[in-house]
């Protein structure tokens, strides 16, 4: 900014405005040696020769104001400082011994034509300086003396040197000029690129129709945009300070436990942690809105935390939508359920009747087989629309119950051309429901011999790790690819090779063993390849195995 103002203030001047002001310094000085002259010796004999070279640095001071420099090429005007040189001389040699001194005014015409010349500038310099001290002499008549041969090797040899060195700074100065005007121009594009992408972030911002936080390392909120909403700022606590909680209350998925300070979005984000689709519920009564929640850390360069950016997306329409549907389905299911059970129990007085044709037996039996199914079906459907399980812990051995699961699955392995077997490594007891822990291995099993084909295997594995127990079943059927695995515990959802293939099933199987296993506070987990099985893990804690072995007892 020096640079460019210097610039532009020397450009308004001009030309003639620039010749004077580079001779204007000349000029001062040797007025003011002509005052001191006269103050500090009156008895200075004030020569001709050193009036008319009084006079010549007046012409040049003249000239310099007066020429029209603008019109003639622009290193005519080099013509003065060439000039103010032999002018010096004159002023030196008629000044007598009193006036050797001025030979330190060559500095000022010696610097001007190095700078503004350059390389051509050093060589003029030196060659005025020679003449500046050769000249004078031979007008004068004063004839040449020892002193003045000195002068003529050291002086040149002296201002040459300075004409170098102003040369090189000169030099130096314009590239370091040229460096910072290109820095310059550069960080103007840098700021017009920053203030172009935060104008196209702040668009997009407001375009989404999410609402988006932002917060820095320290959780205060840096960047809002206007989907958030005051009334979902001030929930989460986006001003002033971090972790702020409002009156607004926030609430968890039961919709009815206030979320503390530290389990808030916002608090959560600042002490840096990352999640996914976590629903909250802001405000109370008729007003209340739901919202899925995701955080994502920003870094540094180094790898450190930096900050948050948490996006919140109204799920009030999706999650009631949902909740209507679940509460339809479970009295639909509810409704079925009784005339299923009505079914089955006259088709069981059907089949107790003697002496039935064998024809209508069959049909009855497989009547009343459909029938079950449909029972079990609408079980499933009733435990999906619940959204939750009631679990009933208690000490039991996990072997008893993969046992049963696979004694009452036996008879559809075999059917099948199935080989199905259970694996244990010694005791596995702990405190579960049996029966829920039954239901979702037999999910499981039921699963693996659905997609396995005639001749394959399904083994079960059961074990007691450290405080946890493990079971684990494994098929060697028709498996699922990456995608599939994904979806793999959602309601309903299906693979792609089980519709090609016609095999039955809801999909509703290991959506409920996963909300089984999970109410037992453990995991599930899948594995598979297409074409080589897939294999299933759940894992249990509260394993003891200080309990006796309840398979052994029996």
């Amino acid at each position: 900014m020096l640079f460019e103002s210097t610039d532009r203030y020397f450009r308004t001047l001009g030309p003639r405005g620039r010749t004077v002001m580079f001779q204007l310094p000349l000029s001062v000085t040797v007025l003011l040696v002509t005052v001191l002259v006269a103050l500090l010796h009156p008895g200075f004999e004030w020569s001709g020769p050193f009036l008319y070279s009084l006079g010549a640095h007046l012409v040049l001071l003249t000239a310099s104001a007066v020429v029209p420099w603008e019109r003639l090429p622009a290193r005519a005007v080099f013509v003065i400082p060439f000039l103010d040189c032999l002018a010096i001389g004159l002023s030196r040699e008629s000044g007598g011994q009193h006036l050797t001194v001025l030979s330190f005014l060559l500095v000022f015409p010696v610097v001007w034509l190095a700078v503004g010349l350059r390389r051509r500038g050093v060589a003029m310099a030196v060659l005025a300086t020679i003449l500046s001290v050769a000249v004078p002499p031979a007008v004068l008549g004063t004839g040449f003396t020892s002193a003045s041969f000195i002068r003529v090797v050291l002086l040149p040899v002296v201002l040459g040197a300075i004409a170098l060195t102003a040369y090189g700074v000169a030099n130096g100065i314009t590239m370091q000029r040229r460096l910072l005007a290109k820095q310059e121009a550069d960080l103007r594009d840098l700021l017009a690129a920053s203030e172009d992408r935060e104008q196209l972030l702040n668009t997009v911002m407001d375009t989404v129709s999410v609402g988006v936080c932002a917060l820095d390392g320290q959780g205060q909120a840096v960047l809002v945009n206007r989907h958030l909403g005051s009334r979902l700022a001030d929930a989460i606590g986006a001003d002033p300070t971090p972790g702020n909680v409002t009156d607004l209350p926030v609430y968890g998925v039961d919709r009815k436990h206030r979320l503390p300070a530290e389990r808030h979005p916002r608090s959560r984000a600042a002490r840096g942690e990352s999640f996914t689709d976590e629903l909250i519920w802001v405000g109370s009564g008729t007003t209340q809105r739901a919202y899925s929640v995701t955080c994502r850390l920003t870094r540094t360069s180094a790898g450190g935390h930096s900050g948050a950016v948490l996006a919140f997306t109204d799920v009030t329409a999706l999650v009631t939508a949902l909740s209507a549907k679940d509460e339809f389905l479970a009295s639909v299911s509810h409704e079925l359920r009784t005339p299923l059970t009505s079914i089955l129990g006259y088709l069981d007085l059907a089949l107790d009747e003697e002496g039935l044709e064998p024809g209508l037996e069959e049909c009855l039996a497989v009547a009343k087989r459909n029938a079950r199914r449909l029972l079990t079906l609408v079980g499933d459907l009733l435990t999906i629309a619940s959204g939750s399980l009631t679990i009933a812990p208690r000490p039991a051995d996990l072997n008893v119950v993969a046992t049963a699961s696979i004694q009452a699955a036996q008879p559809h392995a075999t059917a099948a051309g199935i080989t199905l077997e259970l694996e244990s490594t010694g005791p596995a007891t702990g405190r579960f429901d049996p029966e829920r822990l039954g239901q979702a291995i037999d999910n499981l099993v039921s699963n693996a011999i659905k997609y396995t084909p005639e001749g394959g295997r399904v083994t079960v594995r059961v074990s007691a790790t450290g405080q946890s127990l493990r079971c684990e079943v494994t098929d060697t059927g028709i498996g699922m690819t990456g995608d599939e695995l994904g979806q793999a515990y959602t309601r309903f959802f299906r693979a792609a090779n089980a519709h090609s293939s016609a095999i039955p099933g809801a999909g509703l199987g290991l959506a409920i063993t996963k909300s089984i296993v999970e109410n037992h506070r453990g995991t599930i987990s899948l594995t598979s390849s297409p074409g080589k099985g897939t294999t299933a893990v759940l894992t249990l804690p509260e394993a003891d195995t200080s309990l006796p072995s309840l398979a052994a007892a029996r």
